[in-house]
């Protein structure tokens, strides 16, 4: 008897012929990069999210990095990150030259624990980085309490959250800025390439001037070509051309990306949240709307030691999974020789880590895959019920 498969990949980019005639335009002009369109696609982000000024970059990692960068937060000084995100988060802070200082997540949501977040301030400390863990935004009103009592800066790593809101303002414009993420497989793609927004005029200036080498003149302000000044020393941080002709049409499709991710991650947890070996982490609560990036499931301690056949055999069906994320930042190899490693400090953010299967939402499936998921994951939850 055949074996019944589909093709439900965990991330698929959905391009079509705007997209693939913008690039055609791009390319039969001579302006690759400087250009008109990367103007277009700042400016419809910022409609989309209300943002006042939005700063198109190379990779949501380099935006982060020009923002430590903008606010002059450098050696000797000490950022708090969660330990439960992806290393660049981490990485963009060392770039910079800063310490970060690791929090253990809530369990529950996976995002930064408030709670945590006091007794390892110290006269260092600069600034709190937010992740918005699989596109569900943190718990803002308690962080921004924190930041003003100690007057710390807040940056926002949006790289899952397009779309997210807490209290109906976007994720991005929350802090002092947020980075958002056009890698594949995320809400929308412009093959690399990121975005910074924020509220603040000067540091949106000084961030253009950052990204561009700290040249003072842009490509379109110079009187005389080739005439420019440099007052930073900058990064060349730049979005193309062409990565810019994919995110103006991308950014056009993002309410039916949206809604599509809803509507699937919807389905599935209605039904995951009755399986008693698992537990599913939500995608809203309260007033915060999140993105739906993916929906991760939880084993229980039975379960454990069965991920990886789990996930082989969901594999085999054709079903894509990942893992969100592989490690806490801390226990990966660099940062645990650098600064060693308390397990104790990290118990909620190993558990997400060693113990969750994340299923795809995207757009790019449809609710008989989504059937097909459940139905699978059922099969073989029951398959090692029985031989145990």
């Amino acid at each position: 008897m055949k074996k019944i498969t589909r093709n439900i990949p965990f991330g698929y980019p959905l391009l079509n012929n705007n997209e693939k005639k913008e690039i055609i335009k791009v390319l039969s002009g001579n302006i690759l990069a400087h250009g008109p369109r990367t103007k277009k696609f700042e400016e419809k982000f910022c409609k989309f999210t209300k943002a006042p000024y939005a700063v198109s970059v190379s990779s949501c990692t380099s935006g982060m990095h020009l923002v430590y960068e903008a606010l002059n937060i450098s050696k000797n000084d000490e950022v708090l990150v969660p330990a439960q995100t992806h290393v660049a988060t981490a990485h963009a802070v060392e770039h910079a030259g800063a310490r970060p200082i690791f929090i253990d997540c809530d369990p529950v949501t996976g995002n930064i624990d408030p709670n945590k977040i006091e007794k390892k301030i110290t006269k260092k400390t600069k600034a709190i980085v937010v992740v918005h863990f699989l596109g569900l935004p943190v718990d803002f009103i308690e962080i921004k309490k924190i930041a003003k009592k100690y007057k710390l800066k807040i940056i926002e790593d949006c790289a899952l959250s397009l779309g997210a809101k807490a209290n109906g303002i976007h994720t991005g414009l929350l802090g002092d800025a947020g980075v958002f993420s056009f890698y594949p497989v995320k809400h929308i793609t412009t093959g690399e390439g990121g975005m910074i927004i924020t509220k603040n005029k000067s540091l949106a200036k000084k961030l253009k001037i950052l990204r561009a080498l700290g040249v003072d003149k842009s490509f379109s302000e110079r009187v005389l070509p080739g005439m420019y000044d440099t007052k930073f020393l900058g990064y060349n941080y730049r979005m193309s051309e062409l990565q810019s002709a994919l995110g103006m049409h991308q950014i056009d499709k993002i309410n039916f990306f949206l809604k599509k991710r809803a509507e699937n991650f919807t389905f599935l947890y209605k039904n995951l949240i009755k399986i008693n070996s698992l537990r599913v982490l939500p995608g809203s609560y309260k007033n915060y709307k999140g993105s739906f990036y993916c929906l991760s499931i939880i084993l229980n301690k039975e379960l454990r030691s069965k991920r990886k056949l789990i996930i082989t055999d969901l594999n085999k069906k054709g079903i894509g999974t990942s893992i969100y994320y592989p490690q806490p930042v801390p226990r990966m190899t660099y940062y645990k020789k650098k600064y060693g490693y308390i397990k104790k400090n990290f118990i909620h953010s190993e558990e997400i880590s060693d113990c969750s299967i994340c299923l795809p939402v995207g757009p790019h499936i449809n609710l008989e895959d989504c059937k097909f998921m459940l139905k699978n994951i059922k099969l073989i939850l029951k398959k090692i019920h029985e031989k145990n």
